[in-house]
This record gives C-alpha cells, structure tokens and sequence, in this order.
C-alpha cells in the first residue's frame, strides 16, 4: 500500500529542521496526524499561555491535515490529547466538546512535558475513510 504524505498549506512549514516527521500520513483508507500544537501558519505559537486558544489551534491543525487526507471530523477513530498540565483538562475538554460534541471518537489524555516551553497541548488523531 503506497503512503501519502500530508502536508496542507497552513502547515508549510512543518516539518521544523529539527524536527524529522511529516505533519501527516494516509496509506489506503486510513489517516494519520502528527501531533499538532498551536502553530499558526507562521510557525509561531498562538494562544502563548491560553490553554483554550491553544486547544482550537491544535484542532484546527489536524482538521487541516484530515483534510488533506481526504478525511472530515466524522471520520475520526481516536484522538490522543497530551497536556502540559493536567489541570487544564476542563478547559480543553470543553473546547473538543465543541468539534465533536455527537459521537466523539475514543481519545487518551495524558499530562507529559512537550517539545518547546510554549506548548500547552498537543493532538493527534487517526481517520478511516473507507465504506
């Protein structure tokens, strides 16, 4: 099965130098997303210190690699949400309420220290597309 690399336009930058990986994958019916964060389009955090913004930036991150995958938010399977800080869940949670409030996908959130100092949440998320 050939893979597809995913890389929409909001997201040209990515992947950063040090940072080897594709913002997503899709092989036959099946999407990938890399963990997304709050990058706006031009490679800076947005939302610095607003775990809200952050989590509607990530989101609109993966949206945009589901899409270039052919893929929409009913497609998706699972989601994993990484938090700097836990304590923040009730505000992330309640922002994801918003993309899938019927039928949300099965999601694992964990508290983990991420990548850059900035970075209050990160997500990914894996779509089928079949039937």
């Amino acid at each position: 099965m050939p893979r597809k690399i995913l890389k929409p336009e909001q997201l040209k930058f990515q992947p950063r130098p040090t940072y080897p990986y594709s913002p997503g994958t899709r092989g036959g019916d099946m999407v990938y997303t890399a963990g997304q964060v709050a990058w706006g389009s031009d490679g800076n955090i947005v939302g610095v210190g607003d775990i809200e913004a952050q989590t509607r930036q990530a989101l609109n991150n993966v949206r945009a690699v589901l899409k270039e995958g052919g893929a929409d938010w009913s497609d998706v399977l699972k989601c994993n949400v990484y938090l700097k800080d836990i304590k923040d869940f009730q505000k992330m949670n309640n922002i994801f309420s918003e993309t899938f409030s019927d039928n949300p996908p099965a999601r694992t959130t964990v508290q983990t220290p991420l990548a850059e100092e900035s970075m209050l949440v990160e997500i990914d998320a894996v779509a089928y597309i079949g039937d």
